[in-house]
């Protein structure tokens, strides 16, 4: 096989600049892919090519299936045979060609001629145990290759909570800024940035620094030392918690804090200095996967504002097969790659060293230091003496062994080799480096920034001697950590050294010194005296060797530099005038005038402002996309109001699509009648309704009306009780037969009553029958344990007498509740409603008398049961429904016309104040518009389906109720009331200087689902609305973690609009029109109150509670446990964070947690006080209701945060594990082959309807399809073998009757002779006949499907299938559907999305397998929600909006939450997670202000201002084009960043970002020799001081790949603001980035299906990437069409002719 490079090897060139001497290289790949597709992976089988038939159904589709679907039905069932047939893994050792990498076992660095190298021991390679450890690398390359592949590049920190934390390895976070050209320093400051912009946007994290992997630095002592120096500033310098405790990542230390801990990710690098270190960081990768940890990789990380993204890879099932399958392997991989015998140090070839004896030198220096300065010192002068001392006792002492052993021999031995550096020679180094660490005491960095660029190289002799040096201080610093009884200042760590500055005094001792008295310049008193107490200090510690005075510096002419090597950097390069371009604009000028005027501008006849004379000015006059003019009429969208105007074949679509509308909003609600709102019906005050009812005296017409409804109402009361009459014996004997089947109809019955006393007699009667059903099964029963659950019925009905009928109880019915009371053994009960201690005398109470306590009852098997706090007077502005209190305030804020933020629960109710808006705004006028913002089209669909099915209104000819306005469709947008749009489109129409008379009649503007603000992408543009709409809003939202917050920032926006409105409304008319006065509301819009107020509607109680389960597959069965809410915790969470505020319990979950208390703190004090029939809020009370539950579970959770406190974390410990389920793990192939099993164990639980969230689209599709064989499969087992062919025997009998039939003349019958009429009637008989035989044979058995056939009547059914006559899956889908099964992702049609959505809602659907696409607003709640796939996307909001949709309100009284085969530590994490808060964006781009800069400038009409856009002409060479344009992008941004200079914070500048250490010298009284070793002519002004000393100036601004290591980092730019065109993105280490080609590869080949194999994609998301980018081409050329002058220009043209092309295209797959 061919062999190609390795990812890893690609960033080789990088690394050779780093590491010299790496011998190893790494191991080469085949570039032919074994890894599993994503469908494999899931355990299915890739899909074969779709057959692209026509997918018209024939005009009897009900009847007959499709050819197509049948071909469809037969290729699924081929692909589930060969699924059978598969293997479990690809073995990926046979499927590429490696090649071997022998050096991996011998030295980590060594090299013919070295002056410096590490002697480790050497193993016989060609050893069988040494050969099977080679083949092992080879496999476990190849399985960490193969993961890294699938990495999706995500959001790091989306899901991130204030709890959360991750871990980043020490040695990866070192390797990323490694690099030879970066100053120590700078080095820090770099690892700080890094740092901090995690600790900016919130993160917690923790750096690991493994032992074992300090080994591999031994033959770079500069990286050791630096790693050394790392780990010990981190953790004195700053409040990251370092470890270094763990000796390797598979040391049991280790994975008891990952178990414990369990962090979010770990970053880790995939490539090391070596060959070795990338196996061992391999070997971390495998691990940390194995043990469920997520891995994102150190390289190609990119950050913006508020977010950093990165490539994260899912630990999935095989990851842990593979370290099952090799555990020994990685251990035996990982001891030796780690060597653990000491490796010897060999300077010049035959001077030899152990580490351990550097270790004893550095000890005893240390202990002598102490004594010479025993107050203590600086590091940075403890560190220089200790180098120094022992760097020169040891080298002297090797010098004296050589020569005393080997004498004349090693003169002789020494002509190939450099010969040793002097004592002396070596002292005058150990000198200078006294000099630079007296420089770095004293002079501030503001200097050394300053201080020329030198290029140069240490000799061969020198630099063995350096290196020795490093290894004693990676030593001392070791040393000193552990030395706690002397006072260090450590604050200096990041400068311990400069090699820059050391490198300028040996250039100027070595070349200038010499030369004469002018170049002898002075040091400086201070400085001098500095320098002469480090070099004493070293003298004294050096004890037996004098190595003479501090004076002279250099007592050798020995040369220490490579002089042909030697450089000078000259920054003499002119930088072209900088200064800004000025703009007139008086938008600028308010708001950034105070900035502006310090900055410096281009002179008018400056060459940069002159060339932009010559380009087009831009106007805007087409729309983008379509290239229809932009005008203030209604040009700009079809317009459907006026239907009449148009042609009859349009008219009749529009009546369609409407009539459509009324019947998909029909789906959304119960009610099917239309709200009719007349224009005429205006009140002149909102309240008017309420005002109305307290009102004392009334007129003659209101008494007569009030008569006529008490006879109304009378007349059908007496009409339910006749009702009633009739029904009672039956559902009594219904109730006794199915308690559960009699209940639930009884149920149905009291929902159509009206009448509340005829409600009070079913109650009662139900109570009875009840009661009889609970006395039978105790007789039944006898001693026998007894299902309460028939007990819980008969105490339901008490508390719904007690609580909801207490006006009609009499006394009689009193008794009767109290005798029932003590026939279920609640004796205290009874007493306290009778308010009495009566005596029973009935000898069998205790024979159906409950064995458990009132109390525990009532919570524990009750459960969700319980009633809730609920209002009983009605509210007049409220018709189907008594609203809550916050329901309330929420209509009085839209009476008020104040803004309001409102969060509560999924399905809570907060979405009945928009429709209340709603009609507020038609029933005021026909001008003023309300505009609804969703986030997505399928939400503005479901909005727009609610709003016909609500809303009619005779309005003027060109106006409508409801537009619509999303990027694919547009209707009625500006003459319509309500707009219904998505967030981008609503900005297009606030930004657009002709839409401004439209913005002014906007009366309120509704934010759905706010928490988008939040998201990652367009969130900036939920933020630029809210900051410049004018008129209140609703913002509504069921997962704000931070509303308070949310709310005062928008309240501090309506502060600003009000002061700004005011200083509008004082100023004089006649003064100079702005924009902020222009942008006022003058229209026939009724003038509504002002208000600014922005009120928080917060509601936190759920209707329904959530029930969680954790389910595996054990064999062939499926365990599936309660996951109790408390078991996500850990003891150290309760202690650092508390318990999560939105952790609630069911009552039941109540029980349980106390009860766990009991058992594991036996001697627990407050176990009677907190016991449920002692509990305050519990004694004696006959109806415990929610509320008090609440109360109740406050109690338990503060006192078990109290046990901690108490010195409790054992007995903590241990409750939280008793509640912990105990999940198996199982492959993911065997967990999708079971998927339909599962599905048909929710069924026979009675868990369904149910929604099955997974992320991967194919896997959506392929577990609904997978659900569907599996029926089709028990169909065909069930029934009779020759059913099929009965099948077809029927059917063609039935064609031939038809054929017959055809042949007489229906019109005819008349003339027909009476043999012929009796043949027809008997034709006409056997049709009837075989269509109901073969009906009967086609029908699908009910166990064999999970449709309610009840649901939809089959008129219905039929409209909605009609839907998919065209669509290409139609009667697939079809088929699925009429099974009860469907699937939803955001790649499908719309029609398709919206017949599941209706099906499901209606009841007929049971089974949706869905990406997250239901979880924002999608109406379509259901029974139980399952997380069939664990993902990245998979977080705490997803996880929020997904389970809020099981529960449905008024049909099931609990929700489920079922996990299936989710690692147990994701489940916790979900479950114990805060939504991350919501946090402002706003970032200013340029395309924003030049849209507001226009808008201003139109809106005035000035022509002064103008906004400008300009675009280059193309060249024919597309990359030179390109690279033109990088070039002067990277200019103008340059030139930005230097004019932007003056703006930054110099202070904030000169301290390291995170541990703050401050480089401003407060001591400085200069240096002759600092002063002549400084470069003048250096421009730096707009680089950070600390990229000054790696040689970085303002020329090389210049250079996109410096920006972020150079630029000021208080300005808060990075490169992501320079609008950069990528031809090749590189990560930073160097290696290729590649780009898809799948926009490319679609155009060359035109194939949709060549596309998704090629590219991983799925059809349907492909199809959308593609039809996005044919709108960018279409945009590009309209937009170049308004800015070129020559319509027949080249470029315009081939954009124009690739927008036709790649339209054509897209048609022909469609």
């Amino acid at each position: 096989m061919p062999e190609s490079r390795s990812v890893m090897d690609s960033a080789e060139d990088h690394f050779k600049k780093v590491v010299h001497n790496d011998a190893n290289e790494n191991a080469s790949y085949d570039d032919k892919d074994s890894e599993c597709s994503d469908s494999e992976k899931t355990g299915f089988i890739p899909k074969k090519e779709d057959k692209e038939s026509g997918s018209t159904s024939d005009s009897d589709e009900e009847n007959d299936t499709s050819d197509k679907a049948e071909a469809a039905v037969a290729q699924m069932l081929k692909e589930a045979e060969d699924r059978e047939k598969e293997a479990e893994d690809p073995d990926y050792s046979n499927a590429y060609s490696i090649s071997t990498t022998e050096e991996v076992t011998q030295q980590a660095s060594q090299t013919e001629g070295e002056d410096f190298t590490v002697l480790q021991h050497e193993r016989d390679s060609q050893s069988p145990e040494i050969r099977k450890h080679l083949e092992f690398l080879k496999k476990l390359r190849l399985h960490v290759w193969a993961s890294l592949s699938r990495a999706q590049y995500v959001s790091l920190l989306k899901d991130f909570v204030e709890s959360e934390f991750f871990v980043i390895d020490g040695d990866s976070l070192l390797l990323m800024f490694l690099d030879e050209e970066t100053q120590y320093l700078n080095f820090f400051y770099q690892i700080e940035c890094f740092l901090q912009d995690f600790t900016e946007k919130g993160a917690k994290y923790v750096i690991a620094f493994f032992k074992d992997a300090e080994q591999m630095y031994f033959p770079y002592p500069h990286f050791l030392f630096l790693r050394t120096a790392l780990i010990e500033h981190l953790r004195h310098n700053t409040s990251t918690a370092v470890h270094t405790e763990f000796s390797s990542c598979l040391s049991s230390k280790w994975e008891i804090f990952l178990k414990k801990s369990y962090p979010y990710f770990i970053i880790l690098s995939d490539i090391g200095l070596t060959s070795l270190q990338t196996d061992y960081l391999s070997v971390l990768i495998a691990h940390s996967l194995s043990k469920k940890i997520n891995v994102v990789l150190a390289s190609g990380q990119e950050y913006d504002i508020l977010r950093v993204y990165g490539y994260h890879v899912q630990s999935v099932y095989k990851h842990r097969l593979f370290f099952q399958k090799y555990e020994k392997d990685l251990r035996y991989a990982c001891e030796n790659l780690v060597r653990s015998k000491e490796p010897l140090i060999c300077l010049y070839e035959h001077l030899k060293l152990s580490l351990k004896s550097i270790q004893k030198e550095v000890r005893q220096t240390v202990h002598l230091l102490k004594q010479l300065w025993p107050e203590g010192s600086d590091i940075r002068r403890v560190v220089c003496v200790l180098a120094c001392a022992v760097g020169l006792k040891i080298y002297s002492n090797m010098l004296e062994s050589a020569n005393t052993s080997m004498g004349a021999k090693t003169e002789q031995s020494a002509r190939g080799r450099s010969k040793p550096l002097s004592p002396e020679a070596a002292a005058d180094l150990c000198r200078m480096q006294c000099l630079t660490v007296t420089f770095l005491l004293h002079m501030p960095l503001s200097q050394r920034a300053q201080i020329r660029i030198m290029k140069s190289c240490w000799t061969k002799q020198v630099l063995p001697l350096i290196k020795m040096q490093q290894l004693c201080t990676h030593f001392a610093l070791t040393q000193l950590s552990d030395t706690n009884d002397w006072k260090l200042d450590l604050t200096y760590l990041p400068d311990l050294n400069d090699d820059s500055l050391l490198i300028n005094l040996a250039h100027y001792y070595e070349v200038k010194y010499t030369e004469g008295l002018e170049f002898k310049k002075e040091l400086g008193k201070e400085m001098e005296n500095e320098y002469e107490c480090l070099w004493d200090t070293v003298t004294k510690l050096a004890v037996k060797y004098s190595f003479g005075d501090a004076f002279p510096i250099r007592k050798t002419s020995q040369l220490f530099l490579d002089q042909e090597q030697t450089l000078f950097r000259d920054c003499e390069e002119e930088i072209p005038n900088i200064g800004l371009i000025s703009v007139k604009s008086d938008l600028v000028e308010d708001y950034a005038g105070d900035v502006l005027k310090n900055l410096p501008v281009l002179e008018s006849n400056d060459p940069a402002v002159t060339s932009l004379i010559k380009y087009k000015e831009f106007d805007e006059l087409c729309h983008w996309h379509s290239g229809r003019p932009l005008t203030e009429e209604y040009e700009r969208v079809r317009c459907n109001a006026d239907a009449k105007s148009k042609d009859p074949k349009e008219r009749r679509q529009i009546q369609k699509l409407q009539t459509f509308h009324h019947f998909y909003g029909s789906t959304l609600e119960d009610s099917t009648s239309k709200l009719i709102v007349h224009q005429d019906d205006v009140s002149g005050n909102a309240n008017a309704a309420v005002k109305k009812t307290q009102k004392k005296h009334k007129s003659k017409a209101e008494t007569i009306a009030e008569e006529n409804n008490r006879r109304l109402k009378s007349k059908e009361e007496k009409k339910e009780q006749e009702q009633w009459k009739a029904l009672c014996i039956p559902t009594e004997k219904e109730i006794k037969a199915n308690l559960t089947v009699g209940i639930n109809k009884l149920e149905k019955f009291l929902k159509t009553l009206k009448s509340k006393s005829v409600k009070f007699s079913v109650e009662m009667t139900g109570l009875s029958a009840c009661l009889e059903v609970w006395k039978e099964h105790c007789r039944e029963q006898g001693n026998k344990s007894k299902d309460l659950r028939k007990a819980v019925q008969v105490m339901r009905r008490i508390h719904i007498l007690l609580e909801k009928y207490q006006d009609l109880l009499e006394k009689r019915h009193l008794q009767k509740l109290t005798r029932y009371l003590r026939l279920l053994g609640f004796e205290n009960l009874a007493c306290f409603l009778s308010d009495s201690t009566g005596e029973s005398n009935d000898q069998n109470i205790s024979n159906y008398a409950i064995e458990v306590g009132p109390a525990r009852f009532q919570l524990q098997y009750m459960d969700y049961y319980l009633l809730r706090e609920e209002r009983n007077d009605p509210d007049p502005r409220v018709q189907h429904f008594i609203p809550d209190t916050w329901q309330r305030e929420l209509l009085d804020a839209v009476d008020n016309n104040e803004s309001a933020v409102i969060v509560a629960p999924t399905s809570s109710g907060k979405t009945y104040a928009s429709y209340y808006c709603m009609e507020k705004v038609l029933k005021t006028s026909n001008e003023g518009v309300v505009v609804y913002v969703a986030p997505t089209k399928a939400l503005v669909n479901q909005v727009v389906g609610t709003i016909y099915n609500r809303f009619t209104k005779k309005l003027p000819d060109g106006l409508v109720v409801c537009g619509v306005f999303t990027r694919d469709y547009r209707n009625d947008v500006m003459n319509s009331q309500i707009l219904v749009t998505v967030p981008q489109c609503l900005e297009i129409l606030m930004l657009s200087p002709r839409c401004q008379k439209w913005t002014k009649r906007i009366q309120y503007v509704i934010f759905d689902e706010v928490h988008c603000l939040g998201g990652e992408i367009g969130a900036e543009v939920w933020e630029h609305l809210l900051v410049t709409i004018r008129c209140p809003f609703l913002a509504l939202s069921a997962t704000v973690s931070n509303p308070g917050h949310l709310t005062e920032w928008l309240q501090s926006v309506k502060r600003y609009w009000q002061r700004a409105e005011n200083k509008i409304e004082g100023s004089s008319m006649n003064s100079e029109k702005n924009f902020t006065r222009n942008c006022r509301v003058k229209s026939k819009v009724q003038e509504q109150k002002k208000s600014y107020r922005v009120r928080l509607v917060l509601y936190e109680e759920r209707y329904n509670d959530l029930e969680k389960y954790v389910c595996s597959l054990k064999g062939s069965d499926f365990i599936i446990e309660h996951c109790h809410p408390c078991a996500a915790l850990t003891v150290n969470h309760i202690e650092n964070y508390g318990i999560p505020s939105d952790l609630s319990l069911s009552p039941r979950e109540s029980i349980q947690l106390y009860d766990t208390m009991v058992k594991v703190w036996k001697q627990w004090p407050r176990a009677q006080e907190l016991d449920p029939e002692e509990f305050v809020s519990f004694k004696n009370k006959v109806v415990i209701k929610k509320a008090d539950v609440r109360k109740y579970e406050q109690e338990l959770k503060k006192e078990l945060s109290k046990w901690i406190v108490l010195g409790q974390r054992q007995k903590v410990s241990e409750l939280l594990e008793h509640l912990k389920p105990k999940p198996v793990d199982c492959s993911e192939q065997e967990k999708w082959k079971r998927f339909a099993s599962f599905v048909d164990k929710l069924h026979e639980m009675d868990k369904l309807p149910a929604i099955f969230f997974i992320f991967n689209v194919d896997s959506v599709e392929r577990a609904a399809e997978n659900v569907f064989l599996n029926l089709l499969k028990k169909q065909k087992s069930e029934q009779y073998p020759n059913t099929e062919r009965e099948k077809e025997r029927l059917s063609d009998e039935l064609r031939k009757v038809k054929k017959m039939l055809i042949k007489f003349n229906p019109q005819d019958t008349k003339k027909l002779s009476s043999s012929k009429m009796e043949n027809m009637a008997l034709l006409l008989t056997t049709k009837q006949q075989l269509e109901k035989r073969l009906k009967r044979l086609t029908a699908i058995p009910s166990v064999c499907t999970y449709a309610d056939p009840k649901a939809v009547d089959e008129d219905t059914l039929r409209k909605i299938f009609h839907r998919l006559r065209f669509e290409r899956r139609g009667d697939l889908q079809r088929m699925m559907a009429l099974r009860g099964i469907g699937y939803h992702h955001g790649s499908m049609a719309t029609k398709e999305r919206q017949v599941v959505e209706m099906l499901f809602r209606l009841g007929y659907i049971k089974v949706v397998t869905a990406t997250s696409t239901l979880a924002l607003g999608i109406n379509m709640p259901c029974k139980s929600v399952v997380f069939a796939e664990d993902s990245v996307f998979l977080d705490a909001l997803n996880y929020r909006q997904m389970s809020g949709r099981a529960g449905r309100r008024g049909q099931d009284m609990i929700g489920n939450v079922f996990f299936y085969d989710i690692p147990l530590p994701k489940v916790e994490r979900l479950i114990k997670s805060n939504v991350p808060q919501l946090k402002g964006q706003f970032p200013l781009t340029v395309s924003l202000i030049l849209r507001l800069m226009l808008l201003a400038a139109r809106a005035d009409d000035k022509a002064d201002a103008r906004a400008k856009v300009f675009l280059e002409d193309l060249p024919e060479d597309f990359a030179d084009a390109v690279n033109e344009y990088n070039t002067k992008v990277e200019e103008n941004f340059a030139h930005f960043l230097l004019t932007t200079a003056k703006l930054a914070d110099m202070e904030q500048e000169y301290r390291l970002p995170l541990s703050k250490t401050d480089f401003t010298s407060k001591n400085w009284h200069g240096s002759e020799l600092a002063s002549y070793l400084m470069d003048n002519t250096k421009s730096i002004s707009a680089i950070s001081p600390f990229a000054c000393l790696s040689g970085v100036v303002d020329n090389d601004l210049f250079h996109g790949e410096v920006i972020n290591k150079a630029v000021l980092r208080s300005l808060g730019i990075n490169v992501t603001n320079c609008p950069l065109l990528y031809l090749n993105k590189y990560d930073n280490q160097g290696r290729k980035r590649p780009l898809n080609a799948y926009a490319l590869d679609f155009y060359k080949h035109g194939s949709l299906i060549a596309l998704t194999t090629d590219n991983w994609l799925n059809e349907r998301d492909a199809y959308y990437a593609l039809k996005d980018f044919s709108l960018l081409i279409k945009s590009i050329g309209t937009s170049l069409s308004e800015l070129c002058d020559d319509p027949n220009d080249n470029v315009l043209l081939a954009f124009q002719q690739l927008s036709e092309i790649y339209e054509k295209k897209l048609k022909c797959i469609t």
